[in-house]
This record gives C-alpha cells, sequence and structure tokens, in this order.
C-alpha cells in the first residue's frame, strides 16, 4: 500500500453538522431533513434531491471547518503521512468543501469540481489518477458499502469500510478488505 484516499462525509468529517446547518439555513426541521437524506440514500438517489422534495433551493452554508472533523481523523492523516504514504480526500461534496481539507492531505477533489460523483467507475479512476499511484496501490476508506466500499473494490482499490455515521453502522461492511470502528486503528490494520 502506497496510498490512502479518504471519502470525506461521515468518514473525515461529522457531516450531520453540515446537514443541521443546511436544515438552520433553510427553514426545515433538522430531524425532517435528516430522514429525508436517509429515504434519499434507501431510495438510491443523491442526499441532495431533499431540497427538491422540501420545495427550497439548496442553501449555500459555511463550508466544513476544523471544528467537524472527527477526533480521530487529523491524528491518523498525520500518522498515516509520517509513514510515508500518500494521503487523499475525495468525496461527493461541494468544491468549497475542499479548502477545509487540503491543509491535511497530499491530494484533495471533490465530485463537484470532477463532474462526477461516485458510485460511478470514472470516479475511482479520477481518485487513482489524482493520487498518481495504480489502484492496487490505494487503500479507499469511506462509511458507505454501496458508494465507497463495493465501487473502490471493483476499481482494483482495498476497500475499507469504516463503521461510523448512520450508513456506516446500517450497511453490511464484510464485503470490504478490512472493517475498522475507528481511524485510530487504520495505520496498524494498513501496515
Amino acid at each position: 500500500m502506497t496510498a490512502v484516499v479518504f471519502d470525506v462525509g461521515e468518514t473525515l468529517v461529522d457531516e450531520t453538522r453540515m446537514l443541521e446547518r443546511e436544515a438552520d439555513a433553510c427553514g426545515v426541521p433538522r430531524f425532517t431533513l435528516m430522514a429525508l437524506v436517509g429515504a434519499a440514500i434507501e431510495r438510491g438517489e443523491p442526499p441532495r434531491r431533499v431540497f427538491e422534495w422540501l420545495g427550497v433551493p439548496r442553501p449555500v452554508v459555511t463550508p466544513f471547518t476544523e471544528d467537524d472533523f472527527y477526533p480521530d481523523a487529523l491524528p491518523c492523516l498525520r500518522v498515516l503521512r509520517e509513514q510515508g504514504l500518500r494521503v487523499g480526500a475525495a468525496g461527493n461534496m461541494r468544491a468549497v468543501h475542499e479548502e477545509v481539507v487540503r491543509p491535511h492531505v497530499d491530494v484533495v477533489a471533490s465530485s463537484e469540481r470532477w463532474g462526477v460523483e461516485k458510485p460511478a467507475p470514472e470516479f475511482f479512476e479520477l481518485v487513482a489518477a489524482a493520487i498518481e499511484r495504480p489502484p492496487g496501490e490505494i487503500a479507499y476508506v469511506g462509511d458507505r458499502v454501496d458508494n465507497d466500499v463495493l465501487p473502490a473494490k471493483r476499481a482494483g482499490m482495498v476497500a475499507v469500510h469504516i463503521r461510523r455515521g448512520p450508513w456506516g453502522m446500517l450497511q453490511d461492511g464484510s464485503a470490504a478488505d478490512l472493517v475498522i470502528d475507528s481511524l485510530a486503528e487504520l495505520p496498524g490494520a494498513l501496515a
């Protein structure tokens, strides 16, 4: 393994906090927005569809902040880089969020900037190109089996399922090459 790439939402950052800010900005109860996001994912639709269902434009809110990172995220990124691995972050997110993650990784990318979203095979091809490693040398870490684990595995990457956030807990990660409960486990598990 020469590189590790992380999904951003629910893997590195607590996406719930962003959704709460979006709910507040468009005047929708937080629970309603969260329930609709869950319904969208269960139906195989992108979470941004909830704003169409609510009949409101998706609000532009403050990007992720340092406070939105999970407590184990930044220490894990530091250790992996100290171990000589290339570290990246790429996910289905707005381009504005890249700037918050950029100081902590070698490569960061958003589906908005790339114009392609997970689970499309092209997304994972772009991950390999951006991190400048062949797929077999990349571990891709994500919370969603349908959007992260299975497509990364199909792309020839080592698929790591982190059991956190709603989908990380609900989806069966047994197809993953590695299952972890915390990013603190990752450096040792990859060694």
